[in-house]
């Protein structure tokens, strides 16, 4: 007895020395929290009557991130996306997501490029989807480090977009053949809002003698927005038109005259653009016409993230590239 009794004081004295080195050996890597986890979890597994922990399956996983989502207030759309992008992933690699590492998932990216053929941007969009992933699951405790710390975000080539010029904006206004079309383009032009949120707007959220409205972006945040003047007059004379009782805003022009919907706003502009022999007009166009209007303009760019409703200032600042022809004017301003 007293052999066994020294056996397995000698096993623990070993293992006690092993832990030890382990710990000195991350410290390197690991913070203090971190660290301390690592220790939790290896004296857990190791020790002789630790519990065997019941799988979890990576499915599962998944699950509980769509649904902590959900409960943020991601919208629908937003949450479809994660799914596919995160189920994708899972489908071809079949490791279990605790031991997934960042090898594999930097092949998994290269492979995905190399397979359907897409540009830099797609591939760090799926990129920043599985980080959320990851990221979620180590705030939650369920991986002790995320495989996607050490991927970096793609560069990809800084691209200055179109943006609608004043006159085609008029163009456009005189070629409309529906005021309700009118009314439509003038509130993506004037307040920049997002397609979704216009075909969401109730006629009972605008507020025509200030020239403001609410709408709910992303997650359901509500924000206020504002138009000129020439939008109230064209929105009150489309108003004054509707004969139905429809609560929505822009409704469709045949009866029964239902909401409409963003497919049907982006088919609108587009035909209209194709008439006058614009090229990509569509809804987003006008957003980032606004933006980099006001931007211009001087307008302080934590005041366009407000009207913009992004909640990183980053995303707003992708307005404010300065393009050539700004360049130029300001060195005929400044300097000529």
């Amino acid at each position: 007895m007293q052999d066994v009794g020294t056996h397995r004081k000698d096993r623990c004295a070993n293992m006690e020395e092993k832990l030890v080195n382990i710990m000195n050996e991350m410290a390197e890597y690991l913070n203090i929290s971190q660290l301390k986890k690592l220790q939790e979890v290896l004296l857990k597994h190791l020790s002789d009557n630790a519990p065997q922990k019941e799988q979890v399956a990576n499915t599962d996983y998944l699950k509980l991130f769509l649904d902590a989502k959900k409960i943020e207030g991601c919208s629908e759309r937003t949450i479809k996306y994660y799914r596919v992008t995160v189920e994708h992933l899972l489908s071809h690699i079949s490791t279990p997501i605790r031991k997934i590492t960042t090898d594999e998932v930097r092949s998994y990216l290269v492979d995905y490029q190399q397979i359907n053929n897409c540009s830099k941007v797609t591939v760090d969009n799926v990129r920043r989807n599985i980080s959320s992933f990851f990221s979620w699951l180590e705030e939650e405790d369920y991986i002790l480090k995320s495989p996607m710390r050490r991927i970096h975000k793609i560069k990809t080539k800084t691209v200055v977009k179109e943006v609608i010029s004043d006159e085609t904006i008029e163009v456009m206004r005189d070629h409309c053949t529906q005021i309700r079309d009118v009314a439509m383009i003038d509130m993506l032009y004037s307040t920049g809002i997002r397609v979704g949120e216009l075909v969401n707007l109730n006629i009972s959220d605008v507020n025509l003698q200030h020239r403001e409205c609410i709408v709910y972006g992303k997650g359901d945040k509500e924000r206020r927005v504002y138009f000129d003047a020439k939008t109230k007059i064209h929105l009150q004379n489309y108003l004054d038109s509707r004969t139905d009782g429809n609560p929505a805003l822009f409704v469709t022009l045949d009866s029964p005259h239902t909401r409409l919907k963003i497919s049907g706003v982006e088919i609108r502009l587009r035909e209209l653009g194709r008439s006058l022999g614009l090229s990509r007009i569509h809804p987003h166009k006008f957003r980032r016409t606004m933006a980099t209007r006001a931007i211009d303009k001087g307008m302080p760019i934590e005041q366009v993230q407000k009207i913009l409703g992004h909640s990183q200032i980053d995303t707003t600042m992708q307005y404010a590239i300065v393009n050539q022809n700004n360049v130029k004017t300001s060195h005929q301003k400044y300097i000529a």
